[in-house]
């Protein structure tokens, strides 16, 4: 099920994209009140937008400016919006993302073939351990993506392990959708119980929300406990609100494909500049094929490199690195610069350590890391080996503290969250990347 788009020369595809572009173009300044202004306040010709090298000539669009302006990038009237979503609220309010009968199609066909490069197909089950509710986008995605392909699908939902292994074990499903880490409580579960996890239907799990893969897709520490445990195939996806299409692995994990149908990408500096071929930078997306809410040079504060090597498996598209990290969450400390990720996958090789959660904090001159830590045995020995652990990594020393559960919880998923967080960022500062862009 691959898409004959996806399988075309590099030519092709540009041109392809250059067509859609300029349809875009059309469509934004008759109805999007904020992109006409936005055309008419900078001078932008639409007669000289005619390829996707010519998007450096449009400014930028910000998360600020989408939850600033919301409504003003409706392109639809209302009787057409057939489903509100919005985003996890990182600005403090969740910004509205709507969807048309289109856009729901849309959003189908892209988890669909994002399914399908995962090996998904229509002799499946699949287990969806993710909430579809509380106006969560990617939820609703996975359930259409799965109708769409023809296969077997189980809501459970997020979390209880109990619920989890009743399901697996009645109704025997071949592949999970869900957050890896939870895998971990899985397998916890499953060995407190008796339950033979080799020999259990699951064999795949779409992973979703948090990486296991390093930047040059070698497997990092959480992949590598999962597996170490349980025989199964883990696949990668990305996919954010905003763009309402998904990176996704094939067979071969060399990183998540582009759907050029669905994306124009750049990835760009701290300039709004392209980077050079394999420099890290972040994620910025315009949407080609959304009907009620389409966005241009949407920055999504994701920090990537691109891969354009030809993948294995045919597709001519270029795929995604796992996220580096956050733009906003980039940590400073003495001169270093290090991501979230870097100290999760530093954790996650401790067994000793059930969960955890970091608190970032300005101090003078630089930035705080507390890290508050879960476990069956905390002791200053093994908050020791954390740190000596950190500082051989990657050069930088916490404060440790343990905590119960109860307290975690209360951490993890504050009041109206939809899904666990693993880092609370105090902190208010602008991030500038170390990235050049090209002459």
């Amino acid at each position: 099920m691959i898409p004959k788009i996806e399988l075309k020369s590099s030519k092709e595809i540009k041109n392809y994209q250059d067509n859609k572009l300029n349809k875009l173009m059309a469509y934004l300044y008759k109805n999007s009140k904020y992109y006409k202004n936005l055309f008419i306040k900078n001078n932008i010709n639409l007669n000289e937008i005619n390829s996707i090298n010519d998007l450096v000539k449009i400014p930028v669009t910000t998360k600020e400016q989408l939850h600033k302006y919301n409504e003003e990038f409706i392109c639809v009237p209302k009787q057409k919006i057939i489903d509100y979503t919005t985003t996890s609220g990182t600005l403090g309010d969740p910004i509205s993302i709507i969807l048309t009968e289109k856009d729901l199609n849309m959003l189908a066909y892209n988890e669909a073939i994002s399914f399908a490069c995962a090996g998904i197909n229509n002799n499946d089950i699949v287990q969806l351990s993710t909430t579809i509710d509380k106006q969560f986008m990617a939820g609703l995605a996975y359930f259409l993506g799965a109708r769409k392909i023809g296969c077997g699908i189980i809501r459970t939902g997020a979390g209880s392990p109990e619920l989890q292994w009743n399901s697996i074990l009645k109704y025997s499903p071949t592949y999970l959708i869900t957050v890896p880490s939870f895998l971990l409580k899985l397998i916890e579960y499953a060995d407190k119980n008796n339950i033979d996890l080799n020999s259990c239907s699951i064999k795949n799990a779409i992973c979703i929300g948090e990486s296991i893969r390093n930047e040059k897709f070698s497997e990092n520490e959480l992949s590598k406990k999962i597996k170490s445990n349980w025989n199964i195939k883990l696949f990668s996806t990305y996919a954010s609100t905003e763009m309402r299409a998904a990176f996704t692995e094939c067979e071969y994990n060399k990183g998540g494909h582009h759907h050029p149908e669905l994306l124009i990408i750049e990835v760009l500096d701290e300039n709004d500049n392209p980077v050079k071929k394999g420099c890290p930078g972040e994620l910025t997306i315009t949407t080609i094929a959304v009907e009620g809410m389409p966005l241009l040079r949407f920055k999504t504060g994701d920090i990537i490199k691109t891969d354009s090597t030809k993948c294995k498996c045919g597709r001519n598209t270029f795929r995604l690195s796992p996220v580096i990290g956050r733009k906003n969450h980039m940590i400073k400390l003495k001169g270093t610069s290090i991501y979230p990720d870097m100290i999760y996958n530093v954790l996650n090789k401790f067994n000793e350590i059930h969960d955890y959660i970091l608190e970032l904090n300005s101090v003078v001159g630089s930035d705080q890391i507390i890290i508050k830590i879960l476990s069956d045995s905390p002791s200053k020995m093994l908050s020791d080996k954390i740190i000596l652990s950190l500082k051989a990594n990657i050069k930088v020393s916490p404060i440790i503290k343990f905590i119960d559960k109860e307290k975690l919880n209360e951490l993890q998923f504050p009041k109206l969250s939809r899904k666990k967080r693993k880092l609370i960022d105090n902190r208010n500062k602008e991030i500038i990347l170390d990235c050049e862009h090209k002459e």
